[in-house]
């Protein structure tokens, strides 16, 4: 179990090391009460901590009381066993004023939370729908996806969230798509 916590852990120290660059747009008029809730990853861009994941890729956010989300990640791995990491999200403290398309995430121990590193950028970079999908990344263009309240989502509105990440400097032609 510790094993697996660590290696669920990894995604928030890799995605901590994403430098903040303004220059990403995102999505204005963010309603977090509205963003809470089961989102199913359409796409991504590879990255190592989700390696294992070969389907069924899921996220739910819940927030508390003290504006505080608590984040749990979910996915089916190779060997058929659902792996799962939960974490906490935030509002970035790197922004000012505060805009809520704009967090931060850990899934390192909640001991390290004070240490800026374990806080990786989660940048809402557009909304459609009415909050039926949803386009996610990183300011350094390392991270990227699509998600969607559906399993099965709409494949032209994915592709045009996709269009849109590449206009903003993602190496979408990297993009892979989630298994059902």
């Amino acid at each position: 179990m510790m094993k697996r916590m660590l290696i669920l852990s990894l995604p928030a120290l890799l995605v901590a090391c994403a430098s903040s660059q303004a220059d990403l747009a995102t999505q204005e008029n963010v309603d977090l009460n509205k963003y809470m809730g089961t989102w199913f990853e359409q796409a991504r861009l590879p990255n190592s901590f989700q390696r294992e994941c070969i389907g069924d890729v899921q996220a739910n956010y819940v927030m508390a009381a003290d504006k505080t989300i608590t984040v749990t990640n979910r996915c089916q791995a190779k060997d058929g066993e659902v792996k799962e990491a939960i974490g906490q999200g935030r509002l970035s403290r790197s922004v000012e004023p505060a805009d809520p398309a704009i967090l931060e995430v850990r899934f390192a121990p909640k001991w390290l939370s004070w240490f800026p590193m374990v806080w990786g950028d989660y940048w809402i970079m557009k909304l459609e729908g009415d909050y039926q999908y949803s386009l996610v990344g990183t300011p350094d263009r390392k991270y990227l996806w699509v998600l969607s309240r559906e399993k099965q989502a709409d494949p032209q509105v994915v592709n045009e969230l996709l269009d849109y990440a590449a206009a903003q400097g993602f190496a979408v032609q990297k993009v892979v798509p989630t298994n059902k």
